[in-house]
């Protein structure tokens, strides 16, 4: 199972908003197939571990471990159980049920019932935790939600900046903590920004020092006072804009309603489900990762420390949380919170 894991992992990115799923088939003790789900709409994990298993006899007296509970639907693609049953396996060892309603334990009642022995539940933290997004998603009816910021040695996130400064980001950490921060948006779905961070820093949230596709980009513009010629409405790729205007739509631009009542972030969480949004950077500024932070929605930070001090100016947000994991990038640090 921790081998199904580990496969698994290499679909990040390029499957939501399916999950990542591993497989590994077993003889004898020895590996003789495994696969993952490589690309939304391809052919899932199950199916590319058969595929790759050089004697398909083999089959017959083998286990397959697989990450999440074989699908029982016809989606994209026929369902796995079918496959699995058609293959002859007997034995079949699942790390957990999947959550979304049209399979939900019926993939394992078809194994069994087609008298597979079904085994249920190993590592389920670690298949659980490998698709958090995914669970999340079905579980909660929103993104999985990461507030990311940079913060100086002594806690600021940015100095007092002038208007003459707007339009020029201040940077506080170092070119590795850059592409670890471009593998992060290559990693999730979209990525919100509020009026001051785009209006100060003309940030682009594009993927530029990793390889991989770009979220979706979203900024909040209650009034449309930001500037057209902003990066974010270049229209180079899918932006979305909250606002409380009516304004007509262009090729990859489009402004979505909303009312500026108290609960801006629920009907933006509402908007972000509807369209099949699984993850969410929060990348800032100050006020809007406050206002996750202060709602209490949200589920992970990834806070980027560097070694410089500002000693005045814009304050890190302060929340509680459980520091779940640090990581060195040379001169500056990484660190991962989950929510208490």
């Amino acid at each position: 199972m921790l081998r199904a894991i580990e496969v698994a992992r290499l679909g990040m990115g390029y499957v939501s908003p399916n999950p990542m799923v591993g497989c590994v088939i077993v003889h004898n003790g020895i590996i003789i197939g495994e696969g993952y789900h490589r690309e939304y709409g391809k052919s899932h994990a199950e199916v590319n571990a058969v595929n790759s298993v050089a004697n398909k006899e083999l089959l017959k007296d083998s286990t397959l471990y697989v990450t999440l509970e074989p699908c029982s639907h016809f989606g994209k693609t026929p369902p796995c159980s079918d496959l699995i049953l058609q293959c002859g396996i007997p034995n079949v060892v699942v790390g957990t049920i999947d959550p979304f309603a049209q399979v939900a334990g019926k993939g394992l009642e078809k194994l069994r019932n087609g008298g597979c022995k079904v085994l249920q539940g190993y590592l389920e933290g670690k298949c659980i935790e490998l698709n958090r997004r995914f669970f999340t998603f079905h579980q909660k009816k929103r993104p999985y939600i990461i507030l990311k910021w940079a913060q100086t040695a002594d806690g600021f996130i940015d100095i007092d900046r002038s208007y003459e400064q707007y339009g020029q980001s201040t940077w506080i950490t170092n070119d590795l903590s850059r592409i670890a921060v471009h593998k992060m948006r290559a990693d999730e779905s979209a990525i919100l920004v509020g009026t001051n961070t785009a209006r100060k820093d003309n940030p682009s949230l594009t993927v530029r020092e990793w390889y991989g596709k770009a979220p979706l980009r979203l900024v909040i513009d209650k009034s449309m006072k930001l500037p057209a010629e902003l990066s974010l409405f270049d229209q180079s790729i899918p932006t979305v804009v909250y606002t409380s205007k009516e304004v007509t739509g262009k090729d990859n631009l489009e402004f979505k309603k909303i009312l500026f009542n108290g609960n801006e972030l629920d009907q933006i969480l509402i908007d972000l489900y509807e369209r099949g949004i699984q993850s969410l950077i929060v990348e800032g500024g100050q006020i809007l990762l406050k206002s996750f932070i202060g709602a209490n929605v949200w589920d992970e930070a990834r806070v980027y420390t560097g070694k410089s001090y500002f000693h005045h100016g814009v304050k890190a947000p302060a929340f509680d949380a459980l520091t779940v994991k640090s990581e060195e990038l040379d001169d500056s640090w990484m660190f991962v919170f989950h929510k208490v």
